[in-house]
Parts: structure tokens; C-alpha cells; sequence
């Protein structure tokens, strides 16, 4: 595993970090993603819609439970998935996310305990706010063959931040 815990100022740092994730994912990937309400989940995903070039807008699946984005530039689709109101693995698996992780991206918000079968190489991003201000830290980190391999493990290192 290999990580990073950045620290966010505010909702653009939150997306420019999505963006430079985005620039890092390639089809098969999966990110799930973790952290209460405004946590950012959205924000970071709105942001790696941003760097996949994908089809916006990007604004939370809460009830639709999963949208996609195709491709503007050829590039692979953004799955973008909330898991919140979904009752566990069972509800999940009925979406049939399998069929789409082989050849878009995939970010599964409220994803934690849920989403991490669905492939074993991922980014798993934990976002928490501080409540009294817009900062937010966001620790990146990679699992899998896919995130141990020295060029991704150098693109994570990119993003700056510290080791975690």
C-alpha cells in the first residue's frame, strides 16, 4: 500500500485534487471513497470527472444510487456511485457495477466496506473536515498490484502531501 494525506484549503483544492487523480485513473479503475456529509466526496469526484475529461454535470447520484459519464476525449466513462442508501453488499451487487468497473472508472461515495470486492487494486481516499472551516484533509491511498507498481506509486507521490 502506498499513500498520501494532503491538506485541502477549500471545495477548488478539493477539486484540483480530483483533477489530478483523474489525470492518474485509466479504465478498470476503482476509487472508493469515505467521509461524513460535506466531507467533499462530490466535490473530489466532481474534480475527477474533471481530469477524465468526462461529460458533466457532476452532482451527487443520492437517488439514482449511480450515473454515468461518457468520455469526451475518447477516454474512459466515469461511474460515479453513491452508496449511502444502500442497505449492503446484496443491494450493491444488484447494480451489476461489474459489468462497467472493467471499462470506465469507478467512485463509489459511502463505498467503505461496501465496494472493495468489486476489484483488487483501488484508490481508497478518506476525506474529513474540520466542522469550523472549509479545510479538509484528504488521505489517498492505493491497493493492489496497480498502486504498488513504481510509476503509480510515483504519479500518488506527485500529488504531494505526506507519506502516510
Amino acid at each position: 500500500m502506498s499513500g498520501r494525506r494532503v491538506v485541502l484549503p477549500g471545495a477548488d483544492d478539493t477539486r484540483a485534487l480530483g483533477r489530478a487523480l483523474g489525470a492518474l485513473l485509466r479504465a478498470g479503475d476503482l476509487v472508493v471513497l469515505t467521509g461524513g456529509l460535506g466531507a467533499g466526496k462530490t466535490t473530489l469526484t466532481q474534480g475527477i470527472g474533471e481530469g477524465l475529461g468526462a461529460r458533466g454535470p457532476f452532482t451527487s447520484p443520492t437517488f439514482v444510487i449511480a450515473r454515468v459519464h461518457p468520455s469526451l476525449v475518447g477516454g474512459p466513462a466515469l461511474v460515479h456511485v453513491d452508496a449511502y442508501r444502500l442497505g449492503g453488499t446484496l443491494e450493491l451487487d444488484a447494480l451489476d457495477l461489474d459489468a462497467s468497473v472493467d471499462d470506465g472508472v469507478t467512485v463509489v461515495e459511502w463505498g467503505h466496506g461496501l465496494a472493495e470486492d468489486l476489484s483488487e487494486d483501488r484508490l481508497e481516499v478518506v476525506l474529513v473536515a474540520d466542522p469550523g472551516t472549509e479545510v479538509r484533509t484528504a488521505t489517498v491511498t492505493g491497493v493492489g498490484g496497480r498502486w504498488a507498481a513504481d510509476d503509480a506509486g510515483s504519479a500518488l507521490a506527485a500529488l504531494g502531501g505526506d507519506p502516510c
